[in-house]
């Protein structure tokens, strides 16, 4: 996995990691969103049982995480201004190969979705560089700097240091794609965001994680929200974690780490997550600060704040604190979760009255 959103010079970091929506030289046998199963491989031999349930595994990952991804960008980007220490000039895309996958999802990414040797874009952010140079997913990556990418098993792994080196020294990354069989030369700009990954759990407990520079959230509490506002209410408060150093402050770190690292597994060991998975719960007072920097988040980019209270009061009751390894568990201070919530809705509908920044 690579992390091409983080320019670090060397390795760079994964930034949304389960996110597989593109298709190779040969058509996908299934769109992203479709829910038609696939039977048979591109060249038209019927699937195996296993295989096929592999590739509709892996399809069905690729709504969840495109889905993550899209409401995700307007946060990483509009709020670039408050993440401070956190903000990162950023590609705007991330890419894989088929050898990003383990054993049996390997063969199911080129069945699925056609992925090969060569890296292929597997995810745009919505109004970064990449979006904007007209990159797309699917997309193979050829050269950058005229300069031949690697491909093959090591491609993954060794790309971020090509990338690195370039952006080191340039404002932008000049980029020779293979776009259905004709090279394209784009000049993708660096966006300034917050460089958090944007991480897909592979679990169905309900829960999001924040480790420093993660933002986790599960399968489970993906399927819990029920509108992209919702889910913009999830990522920000757990953003706003990040952002807070909380995970730091609690000496979480580590052990949030870890769980995020289990979880974007294909096959997770879930014994790590019984319980609290070794999480300390998240106090009072830092519970209600990132609140209200959530808040001051989603406003900013163009979400829905008034529903955010509501929305938590209904997941507390459907997951208590006694729910094992849920949300509520790891912050379990919910009344003054709402007062804090309510009083920063009421800051932000002044200081948008006064035409004030929107700055807690």
């Amino acid at each position: 996995m690579i992390r091409i959103d983080r320019l670090r010079p060397a390795a760079l970091g994964v930034a949304l990691s389960l996110l597989l929506t593109a298709c190779g030289t040969q058509a996908p046998l299934r769109q992203p969103g479709s829910t038609a199963p696939v039977t048979e491989t591109p060249q038209g031999t019927p699937l195996t049982p296993q295989m096929s349930a592999a590739a509709d595994t892996l399809t069905k990952m690729a709504a969840m995480q495109d889905r993550l991804y899209r409401v995700a960008a307007p946060l990483l980007i509009d709020n670039a201004g408050l993440c401070t220490k956190h903000a990162r000039n950023l590609l705007g895309f991330t890419a894989k190969n088929r050898h990003s996958y383990p054993g049996v999802y390997n063969e199911a990414a080129h069945v699925a979705f056609g992925m090969d040797e060569r890296l292929q874009v597997t995810g745009v952010l919505a109004g970064s560089g990449a979006a904007k140079a007209g990159l797309r997913l699917g997309d193979d990556l050829v050269a950058a700097g005229g300069k031949p990418l690697p491909t093959g098993p090591a491609a993954p792994s060794t790309v971020g240091s090509v990338f690195g080196a370039l952006m080191s020294a340039n404002p932008t990354l000049p980029l020779t794609i293979d776009r259905d069989g004709r090279p394209r030369d784009l000049s993708i700009p660096v966006t300034r965001a917050c460089g958090y990954g944007i991480e897909l759990g592979n679990g169905d407990n309900v829960n999001a994680y924040a480790d420093g520079g993660r933002i986790m959230v599960t399968r489970g509490m993906l399927n819990m929200a029920r509108s992209d506002d919702e889910l913009a209410y999830v990522l920000a408060r757990t953003m706003a974690h990040n952002m807070l150093d909380h995970p730091k402050a609690q000496r979480n770190q580590a052990t949030l780490d870890s769980v995020i690292d289990n979880l974007t597994r294909m096959s997770p060991d879930m014994a790590m997550i019984n319980g609290s998975a070794g999480i300390k719960a998240m106090p009072s007072n830092l519970d209600a600060a990132a609140d209200r920097l959530a808040i001051f988040l989603l406003a900013r980019a163009d979400y829905s704040i008034e529903g955010a209270p509501a929305f938590w009061k209904r997941f507390a009751s459907a997951y208590p604190a006694s729910v094992a390894n849920g949300f509520t568990a790891n912050h379990p201070s919910t009344a003054a979760r709402l007062t804090a919530m309510e009083l920063a809705i009421e800051d932000v509908k002044a200081k948008k009255a006064s035409k004030k920044a929107l700055v807690p």
